[in-house]
């Protein structure tokens, strides 16, 4: 006989489970006192539940495994449920557990109290209480499998402290195995059909489940068959960038190129994205919920599949399924001028105007693309700032981004130290806006103690200049509640045992992040930047008009 905690750590042991975050509570003493005696678990200690969800949502976009956080009923449930929303977003797979009052007092709006089933609802997959200590087992096979199977996402368990201390012989069941769906024959030979009376066809992709393998069928298909490839929002590390067929991300900002690319493709095929808002620009990139186009749209969730636009082909597959099929083809389109012409266009689109006043953050990307190892990972938050390298950065095969599908403040750094973790010898760069790193700056303390120590380059710029964009546009000369008066970032780095130094002028970018990327304490950067230079190619002169 063992306890509930004993036996809900032996089944996440059982499924593979190597890291998990969190904030300790009382609420799961028992689950805490199970990892006692278990060294097959690594317990990362966070110092907000927000950082400790939001590192379990890297970690499975990263791995495509779930992402494992543990926290404490009420408010720090509550705290982490930033992490949930960003997961669900971003269609990547996480578990989170949380402890709760026992069933005894259920209802009577206990210490803490609070019905996770109605709270998390509406951002999780799915949402569940463990009453009987005895099912445990099966609750968290399901729990894996929800998580990785269709779209990716989160899901949210709720513990009773009195369940994790009663005593049960139940066993672990067996790690859980996934089915990825494959595109029926009926639909590959539609989709050729299409694709055959298509004269300038645009595949666009993204989503979550990609293999490495995936990945490379991805890119055979497009190359050997001369087709145009647009990433969805934050999804440019799907295809090797420096590809013939790759023609820019279809995100926020899109450039005129991609613009006049998406406008005049006669066939638009959706391989595993979902229709966000980002990348239809609001929705009125195309009319819903029938566009001008041919549509074929492809995803391993079919709930996808006619959700915001009706397909003219519908194909429920996942990305590596379909990938793997795609690689075969042999479709001889005439496409390939136009295709030469998009990518020629992506080209010239990547030249940003250098800036003398403060650091240029042109020079700091065009930097980056030369330093960083083939393999290095990038994350950031949201802001201004992640313009820069996620349009002008380009990612090739084995590099990755992570960044947050919901727009979420403060997610940069909290995944670059997951990231660090799960992969401590690989090149893991943060690029962070001084109001977005100061949303989870605490937990550097994470990095310390975890020995995970990224490379932070602070952009410091005085504003939210997102919010400060927007004020400019639609309220001229109004500004108001968007300056920051911040610390002293560098004191702060340092306090916290990272090499820490600020920069105000751009020639100075390429030895500090030299002496950052040698460091064994990883390293904050600071960089001073004119708050004018709020995008890559406007400046807040441009917006006011």
């Amino acid at each position: 006989m063992k306890t509930g905690g004993q036996i809900l750590v032996d089944c996440l042991v059982e499924q593979g489970v190597k890291t998990a975050f969190g904030v300790p509570g009382e609420s799961y003493l028992a689950v805490l006192d199970a990892f006692y005696d278990t060294t097959e678990i690594k317990l990362i200690g966070n110092r907000n539940e927000g950082g400790a969800s939001f590192m379990a949502c890297a970690h499975g976009q990263l791995t495509g495994q779930p992402g494992i956080c543990f926290v404490t009923r009420g408010p720090g449930a509550t705290n982490a449920s930033i992490g949930v929303h960003s997961a669900m977003q971003g269609s990547n797979p996480m578990i989170l557990f949380i402890g709760q009052v026992g069933t005894d007092m259920r209802g009577r709006e206990a210490f803490q109290e609070v019905d996770y089933r109605a709270f998390f609802g509406p951002i999780a997959k799915w949402v569940t209480e463990i009453d009987n200590a005895d099912r445990i087992p099966e609750i968290i096979a399901r729990a894996f499998s929800t998580a990785m199977s269709g779209r990716p996402g989160p899901v949210v368990i709720a513990l009773p402290e009195d369940m994790l201390r009663s005593l049960t012989d139940a066993k672990p069941t067996k790690k859980v195995k996934i089915a990825e769906p494959a595109p029926a024959p009926d639909s590959i030979y539609q989709l050729r059909k299409l694709l055959a009376r298509a004269e300038r066809p645009l595949l666009l992709i993204g989503g979550a489940g990609w293999s490495s393998q995936g990945r490379a069928d991805l890119q055979k298909f497009a190359e050997n068959n001369n087709i145009a490839v647009a990433s969805a929002f934050r999804f440019q590390d799907v295809l090797d960038n420096h590809s013939p067929s790759y023609i820019g991300d279809a995100g926020l900002g899109k450039t005129p190129a991609l613009k006049a690319a998406i406008a005049e493709a006669d066939l638009i095929f959706a391989l595993n994205i979902r229709f966000g808002e980002n990348t239809t620009d609001g929705y009125e990139l195309f009319n819903v919920p029938v566009i001008d186009k041919v549509l074929i749209h492809s995803h391993a969730s079919d709930l996808e599949l006619g959700k915001i636009y009706q397909p003219d082909l519908p194909i429920h597959a996942g990305p590596n399924q379909m990938a793997a099929v795609l690689a075969q083809l042999d479709l001889q389109g005439n496409w390939g001028d136009w295709t030469a012409n998009a990518r020629d266009a992506y080209e010239k689109s990547m030249t940003l105007p250098r800036r003398d006043n403060g650091v240029d953050m042109a020079a700091v990307v065009a930097h980056l693309q030369t330093a960083l190892p083939d393999n290095a990972i990038l994350t950031n938050g949201a802001g201004n700032f992640a313009i820069w390298h996620n349009k002008f950065f380009e990612y090739g095969p084995d590099a990755r981004l992570l960044a947050p599908q919901s727009g979420a403040m403060g997610y940069g750094l909290p995944a670059a130290i997951a990231a660090k973790i799960e992969h401590p010898d690989r090149a893991v760069v943060c690029v962070t806006g001084d109001g977005d790193f100061q949303m989870n700056m605490q937990e550097l303390g994470c990095a310390m103690q975890a020995k995970a120590r990224p490379v932070v380059l602070i952009v410091n710029n005085g504003t939210y200049g997102t919010i400060r964009m927007h004020q400019e546009r639609d309220y001229p000369n109004r500004t108001s509640f968007t300056n920051i008066e911040n610390p002293d970032f560098v004191a702060i780095g340092k306090s916290f045992g990272f090499h820490a130094e600020r920069i105000t002028e751009t020639d100075q970018f390429a030895d500090a992040f030299d002496r950052a990327m040698r460091s064994s304490t990883g390293g904050i950067i600071e960089l001073i930047i004119d708050a004018e230079n709020i995008t890559p190619k406007q400046t807040l002169t441009d917006i006011r008009g």
